[in-house]
């Protein structure tokens, strides 16, 4: 059997076990509040599903054994005391497995089948493999027996209720060994001369070779990053259905989708190394751009929602990731990035400002990124200083992609409407101490405890002096041992897990920490980067943390955190590379 391969082993109830590419997943996490007791195939086209359930068994007795499970990013393995079942990915949508003193259940994960949900299963006869066609995700499953023998089926072509799956197993001392295809209609019979080993061994190299490729600093004081580099790698899909590029998905958990925001910071994270599969990212959700100029709230496999949008942080992304990238932009792309850009900011100037009104409004939280922060308490249509910060930033971004392209006229008008945005954000929402909400509707203002009021420090060396020195000091009431905390944990609406009323989110810590270091406020910039370091590396790439102890809170293999991690260590590590002397020789 192929024994245990380096890489960063992880816990299969926080993180699937998957590989780039692949719209499938292994893992016992079905969905937000289903944890099964045994591992299963869970396909993300059409949504989350469990499709196929795998038992391992006692290959004498046939009764379910009692195994380990471990896995790193080339190999799962279910290790008992009558011996081992490993399984690697062969191909994005191939599994193989091979086993020996144990034999291994493939069961349809629902029972019952009706004429319009469940798996139905059957005997292929043109090519005597085992097929499972599932109507949730609309894909077949086809197990194909490449050694050992099939010990038992079950449900052959039946309806209704009732278990469907095959056993396979080997005589004492075998090895058995099969294949698992999702497909869509038909494909010749599966066949391949490559032996299970040399298929760990490609599946290892090709996370090694993103590794390298996205973290090549890392060294023992980034403990976390070869991990979130998995989290990112193995939560990447092919172009399928509605997403027209190679995405990364924020998770392969049931947050398997791309928003409108989060793709930034993983587009980031990935530009240095993989400049291609970054810009795609940054790129998908254009692609659903609206007739008004308006991107989705989020895109997936056969669903684009716009009820709500996100927030324009697009600016800000552009302009970081154009640095990052290790080659510019061509003429083309920018051309075609900033009329994109142009169409995404008209829409927060045209409808997104009621008539005579010089700020931009979101229309509910959701808008916001921030869904239920506390902002939002008193009413939900309302202008707010961070959507104003992030499209100021927006609109500077263009003056400079319209300078470039030789606009000088709409270069000057981004910059005069930047101005203008700004001056009337400092005008109608800062008091002199604070930044306020204003009600659309009511004209009302209030202040919240939430960190979403201090995201204007986003605008970095674009704020006044002052305005910033007094962000920064009420930044930092809000820095627990682990991070930045979304709601103050003295309010009395604070919640440990509150969403956005309290825990540790990875965007508002990158957004905040960046404009805190270019408004030169390094010593807090680099506290709260230490600390989310230290929170990834001992509780992992959660959707959020709980702010007082750090625990890991919903979804637990979330990209964005990954990608958050591993901008604020690549940072860290560059900052603190002394270059090499140089070496004189004598002449």
């Amino acid at each position: 059997m192929t024994a245990a391969r380096s890489g960063p082993a992880f816990s299969l109830h926080d993180i699937p076990f998957s590989t780039h590419g692949s719209w499938f997943g292994i893992s016992p996490v079905l969905s937000e509040k289903t944890r099964a007791e045994d591992l299963h195939l869970v396909s993300h086209q059409n949504g989350m599903h469990a499709v196929l359930r795998f038992t391992p068994l006692d290959a004498t007795t046939g009764e379910r054994a009692r195994t380990r499970v471990e896995a790193t990013p080339g190999l799962l393995s279910w290790t008992g005391e009558q011996g081992r079942i490993a399984l690697a990915y062969a191909a994005p949508d191939i599994v193989r497995l091979r086993g020996e003193g144990l034999g291994l259940r493939i069961d349809a994960a629902a029972d019952t089948l009706t004429p319009f949900t469940g798996t139905y299963f059957y005997r292929d006869p043109v090519d005597g493999a085992y097929v499972f066609t599932s109507y949730e995700t609309g894909r077949r499953y086809r197990v194909t027996v490449l050694s050992g023998s099939v010990a038992e089926v079950s449900g052959s072509q039946a309806l209704g209720t009732g278990e469907r799956g095959v056993t396979v197993t080997a005589d004492p001392g075998g090895v058995w060994e099969a294949a698992i295809e999702e497909l869509d209609s038909a494909r010749l019979p599966y066949t391949s001369s490559e032996t299970f080993d040399a298929v760990v061994a490609t599946a290892e190299q090709a996370f090694a070779g993103f590794v390298d490729a996205v973290a090549p600093w890392r060294s023992s004081a980034t403990p976390a990053a070869e991990l979130a580099a998995y989290v990112m790698w193995s939560a990447t899909v092919r172009p399928a259905g509605l997403v027209t590029r190679p995405a990364v998905l924020m998770s392969k958990h049931w947050m398997d989708k791309v928003w409108s925001w989060d793709h930034c910071f993983n587009a980031l994270a990935l530009a240095p190394g993989a400049p291609a599969l970054a810009w795609d990212q940054f790129r998908l959700p254009f692609d659903h751009q609206d007739e008004t100029g308006a991107l989705p709230d989020s895109v997936t496999h056969s669903e684009v929602l716009y009820n709500f949008v996100k927030p324009p942080i697009h600016g800000w992304t552009l302009s970081h990731l154009r640095r990052r990238l290790p080659e510019p932009l061509s003429r083309t792309e920018l051309a075609e990035i900033y009329r994109r850009l142009a169409r995404w900011t008209d829409f927060w100037l045209t409808a997104r400002r009621a008539p005579g009104a010089a700020l931009p409004h979101y229309q509910h939280g959701n808008d916001s990124g921030w869904d239920n922060a506390t902002t939002f308490d008193p009413e939900r249509v309302v202008a707010t200083a961070d959507l104003a910060a992030f499209l100021v930033l927006q609109l500077r971004e263009l003056a400079r992609l319209a300078t470039e392209l030789g606009l000088p006229d709409e270069a000057r008008r981004w910059t005069r409407t930047a101005d203008a945005t700004q001056a009337a954000m400092l005008d109608e929402l800062w008091t002199g101490e604070r930044f306020v909400a204003r009600g659309v509707d009511t004209a009302a203002t209030w202040d919240s405890s939430s960190l979403l009021d201090l995201m204007p420090m986003a605008l970095g060396e674009h704020l006044p002096e002052n305005i910033g020195k007094a962000l920064a000091a009420r930044i930092e009431t809000h820095l627990t041992s682990y991070g930045l905390a979304t709601e103050l944990p003295t309010s009395p609406h604070y919640l440990s897990d509150g969403y956005w009323r309290g825990p540790i989110w990875a965007p508002a810590t990158v957004l905040i920490e960046d404009g805190l270091r270019r408004a030169g406020h390094h010593r807090l910039a680099d506290e709260i980067s230490a600390r989310f370091r230290a929170l990834c590396e001992t509780h992992g790439f959660a959707e959020n943390f709980d702010a007082l102890t750090g625990t890991g809170l919903r979804d637990r293999a979330y990209t964005w955190t990954a990608s958050s991690y591993l901008l604020l260590a690549e940072a860290h590590t560059l900052r603190h590379t002394a270059p090499a002397p140089a070496v004189h020789t004598g002449g």
